[in-house]
């Protein structure tokens, strides 16, 4: 094998990949037919899971270092212009107000990391140059994939590298290559849903002093109460800005953005392109030995950030259970779970990003041509469109259930508890240890948070001081050879938090399994959690 595992497209997602592989010590390759990274415009934000995930690889600091400043808040407004009083204007806190909200509170329904605004054409570098000082991973831009054939052993890639054909020889290929996926079409997968929605243009602007003069209000986002959904979006220079309209040509968005600033400012456009919003799933995202990630499985419109974020908790997923099938532990159901697992996801994410977009057509709907007008009726279009905004654009802000809440509930991995588990909801987020969830943040009494606490294998949290005898349970995960910690932990609000006295949690901080006891059959709960038999 020249590899073991070869990943196309170096988008946010398969760099994070890369870099989660590298981190296992798998061999991996990472192509990418373009020469370097694009200062192109796309995603802006990571969200908190995203946040907690790199924060494990030891990459959150550097990501912050790199994105927004921690000051600056990241609130939303509804405005005319940058220059008239906004019709709505959400407050949300900053980086660095967040943080003191985390530090002062334990409950577990915080995150442990906060949002953080960072351009993909700046996150994309920097996880290219954390990926590169990685022994087993190699980085390889100027590289095109062309096509794929697989049999029971290995997959080989052709591939193009200046003007030069060559193959790659790998145990398992993973598509991580876009919504225009080459490796999904050859594989005859298709999207489904609502595609084409609405088509827009985007265009990325420098202009170095506007943010400071904007009288308005500091924030992110600027919606504009217009018919043709224009939105500016503040880089994290705070020097850049994006602004996405319906327009007619290219030459179209520099008028739009002189509107949307409304006083005299020096700037240069520095590209424009043409995107459709879209609303699609992959049918499968698996294929024997070539998986699918990112956007070539999941389109959604940007409404609640779950684009990006979503590719990169596929990325996490994918990464530890690539790594327990090469090393060996993993059985025969831990990579078959991921297309249970994240597709799922995938489904409720899309279902999520088209709740938060209805909402946004629907104060989008208010907008009338007197909305301008000093008048009687101009002043009750903009109070109308703005008290509904105040309701439905929040649905785009404020998705803490989509973004901590996911739950792998009926996934073979988790050993499954009788009734449904806690009911889902896309907006707010109910701490719990259910089987399938998200490991809750929480504060251990010495100030360390659990989540620091856990390797990269499993571990068997153990609360409350218990004295369950826990023997069994590591003899079984040892005897598979899989990564096992059992770790005492201290701290009555983490045991109030969690429920249990015994948490069982995956590489990826996700419940297998809780008990105030020993478990009853702990080789079949290590042969659950490793894909060595399904849940009974």
């Amino acid at each position: 094998m020249d590899t073991d595992v070869l990943i196309v497209g170096a988008g946010p997602v398969g760099l994070t990949l890369a870099v989660d592989l590298g981190r296992r010590g798998v061999r991996c390759t990472l192509i990418e037919q373009n020469s370097a990274p694009h200062m192109w415009p796309k995603m802006e934000r990571c969200n908190a899971r995203s946040m907690e995930i790199y924060r494990r690889m030891g990459l959150a600091e550097k990501i912050r270092a790199a994105g927004l400043p921690a000051s600056v808040p990241m609130d939303v407004f509804i405005v005319l212009s940058l220059v008239e009083p906004p019709l709505l204007h959400l407050p949300y806190p900053s980086v660095a107000e967040a943080k003191k909200e985390i530090a002062a509170r334990n409950d577990g329904i915080l995150p442990l990391e906060p949002y953080q605004l960072i351009s993909q054409y700046t996150l994309e570098p920097l996880l290219k140059s954390v990926a590169e000082t990685l022994p087993s991973v190699t980085v390889r831009y100027g590289c095109e994939f062309v096509s794929f054939t697989q049999d029971a052993r290995s997959v080989t890639a052709e591939v193009k590298s200046g003007g030069v054909t060559s193959s790659i020889n790998a145990q398992y290929l993973i598509g991580c290559d876009g919504g225009t996926s080459t490796i999904r079409k050859q594989l005859g997968i298709k999207l489904s849903g609502e595609g084409n929605i609405l088509q827009l243009r985007q265009a990325l602007y420098r202009c170095d002093d506007l943010f400071d003069r904007i009288p308005i209000g500091k924030g992110r986002h600027y919606h504009v109460a217009d018919s043709q959904s224009t939105q500016l979006i503040v880089q994290d220079s705070t020097r850049h800005f994006t602004l996405h309209s319906v327009v007619e040509k290219d030459e179209d968005m520099a008028a739009m953005f002189e509107k949307t600033v409304a006083m005299p400012v020096q700037y240069e456009m520095l590209y424009v392109g043409e995107w459709r919003q879209n609303l699609l799933v992959a049918d499968r995202y698996a294929e024997r030995r070539v998986l699918l990630a990112g956007d070539a499985v999941h389109l959604v419109i940007p409404t609640g950030g779950l684009g990006m974020n979503t590719g990169v908790g596929d990325a996490v997923d994918l990464g530890w259970k690539l790594a327990g099938t090469l090393q060996g532990w993993g059985g025969p159901g831990l990579l078959a779970s991921y297309e249970t697992e994240r597709r799922a996801t995938g489904e409720r994410n899309v279902g999520a990003s088209r709740y938060a977009s209805l909402g946004r057509r629907k104060w989008r709907s208010q907008w009338k041509p007197n909305i301008h007008d000093n008048t009687p009726e101009g002043s009750a279009t903009r109070a109308k469109l703005a008290a509904i905004a105040d309701v439905e654009q929040r649905k785009t802000n404020e998705m803490t259930g989509a973004e901590l809440g996911y739950h792998y509930f009926g996934s073979p991995l988790v050993a499954a508890e009788p009734g449904d588990g806690p009911p889902y909801d896309f907006i707010d987020y109910t701490p719990s240890t259910w089987p399938g969830v998200r490991l809750p943040h929480a504060w251990l009494d010495d100030g360390r948070a659990v989540q620091d606490c856990l390797g990269d294998g499993y571990t068997l949290i153990r609360l409350g001081g218990t004295g369950a005898d826990t023997s069994a349970l590591t003899a079984a995960f040892r005897a598979i050879g899989a990564p096992f910690t059992a770790l005492d932990l201290a701290g009555q609000a983490a045991r109030d938090i969690y429920g249990y006295d015994l948490i069982l949690v995956r590489p990826d901080l996700h419940v297998v399994w809780r008990g105030n006891r020993r478990p009853e059959n702990p080789e079949q709960l290590a042969a659950i959690a490793t894909g060595h038999r399904g849940p009974k």
